[in-house]
């Protein structure tokens, strides 16, 4: 067995390694917790070197997921650093990059990030990146000032929302203030994360009712991510800032997309694995575990999503991991009007996608670009996402023929619950290892606190 001791030295060898080159049988030699080279499978390997036979266990990078809400300091109890992580590592997510809300303060200050990384100081199982945050308070400060001392301090963007995010801390900006938090960050060549909703297309849907999931969903239109997408590729055009959109759910949006690309905009777009799995109709009243804004359309949009991330319009998928206590879901009630919306699924994300994935026609080396190369770009992470000389040895040996079905026993999160409980889920994972270190449950804490372009 290679040693735990990410100063030394061993090789795995796979008849399915997955290389930005393609699936291959291959040696890949660690040392130092770094990718040290890339052998032919039929190559001696290094003679100084322990070797591990993976057979035909599929060997690709670790997921980097740049979209989880952690919400610790301030709601711990909600999710917290160890709890989470640990989940991540359970499911071959070595990398992830944390939300600046729902933890309390939000992290839109330098205060705000030391206290954030406090509180993640020597408790996290994978490596933690931190997103920054821009609210209606900072724009009214004037954005600029905070924007470059985040980017200074290594956050790896800005996210704000243009609907109500649902915490009071965290408030929206209007058209005006997103053209400002654009032009502030605009210099510094991060990327604006944005969730996309238009207020106004919102106020005029009908409120949801009660259990029903259908009322759920049609006060939360697409028309309210069109509006809010054709808004922000015009003023990143207009500013020249870099723009991403967040758990994007609408397919009539993706046209969007493609005029933007068009026109020189930069603007990508990301979505999630519950977006890419469940459907509307499947969805029975009172299943408050499936609540997410924007909301999981219908089975005919899911496969638009599908076809659009082969085409590369949409570049990553992500967890949008928003964990909360059972009593704030509204388990008890099934209550759509009252329940938190936000859906677990950092631990699970391989296996569902992959459950999926495997069903349309996408390759293993797809799945490594949607859930770690790009999302790694996005977040500004050069030592993760790809197994590559140089690369952090962040990999995950997985078999993805095999299947389970998902027991919530399983599940690491500090409330264990998932939409997917009960379900056959194929891609079953081995072994993590997090620059060169084999994680194992229930072990110290590994992980460091990373900063964007450090690699």
């Amino acid at each position: 067995m290679p040693p735990a001791d990410p100063g030394g030295g061993f090789v795995l060898r796979s008849t399915r390694v997955v290389t930005p080159a393609g699936v291959l049988p291959a040696q890949v030699v660690v040392r130092g917790g770094r990718i040290a080279d890339l052998l032919a499978g039929a190559a001696p390997p290094p003679a100084d070197l322990p070797l591990r036979e993976l057979g035909t266990l599929v060997l690709s990078p670790g997921l980097v997921d740049a979209h989880v809400h952690i919400n610790e300091p301030g709601r711990t109890e909600w999710e917290g650093f160890a709890t989470a992580t640990r989940a991540a590592a359970a499911g071959g997510v070595t990398t992830l990059v944390d939300m600046p809300l729902n933890s309390r303060p939000p992290t839109t200050s330098l205060e705000a990030l030391a206290a954030k990384r406090a509180a993640a100081e020597g408790r996290v199982h994978v490596d933690v990146a931190i997103w920054g945050g821009i609210t209606d308070e900072v724009v009214r400060d004037g954005a600029a000032a905070r924007v470059e001392a985040l980017a200074a301090a290594g956050v790896c963007g800005f996210k704000l929302f243009l609907a109500d995010s649902g915490v009071p801390e965290y408030g929206s900006v209007d058209a005006a203030g997103l053209r400002e938090a654009l032009a502030a960050v605009a210099p510094t060549g991060l990327p604006v994360i944005v969730h996309a909703e238009a207020p106004a297309v919102l106020a005029g849907a009908p409120a949801p009712a009660g259990r029903s999931y259908a009322a759920w969903e049609a006060s939360r239109p697409p028309q309210a991510e069109v509006a809010a997408i054709r808004l922000l590729a015009a003023l990143a055009g207009e500013t020249g800032a870099r723009a991403h959109v967040l758990h994007l759910s609408a397919a009539e949006s993706l046209p969007l997309l493609t005029q933007a690309w068009q026109a020189g905009v930069l603007l990508s777009a990301e979505t999630c694995p519950h977006y890419l799995s469940l459907a509307a109709e499947d969805i029975p009243d009172g299943a408050t575990l499936t609540k997410c804004a924007p909301p999981i359309r219908g089975r005919a949009n899911r496969e638009r999503l599908w076809e659009a991330l082969k085409e590369g319009l949409i570049s990553c998928v992500v967890s949008d991991h928003s964990p909360a206590p059972p009593r704030l879901k509204a388990v008890d009630t099934g209550d759509f009007g009252t329940a938190w919306g936000g859906i677990s699924g950092l631990q699970t994300q391989l296996p569902v996608v992959w459950t999926e994935a495997r069903q349309r026609g996408f390759g293993l080396a797809d799945l490594a670009r949607v859930q770690s190369a790009a999302p790694a770009a996005l977040a500004g992470l050069p030592g993760k996402g790809a197994i590559a000389v140089g690369r952090d040895a962040d990999l995950v040996a997985w078999d993805p023929d095999a299947s389970f079905v998902l027991d919530a026993a399983d599940l690491h999160y500090r409330h264990p619950q998932s939409p997917w409980t009960g379900r056959e889920l194929f891609g079953v994972v081995d072994t993590v290892w997090l620059s060169g270190r084999e994680l194992t449950d229930g072990g110290a804490p590994a992980g460091r606190l990373l900063r964007r372009g450090v690699a």
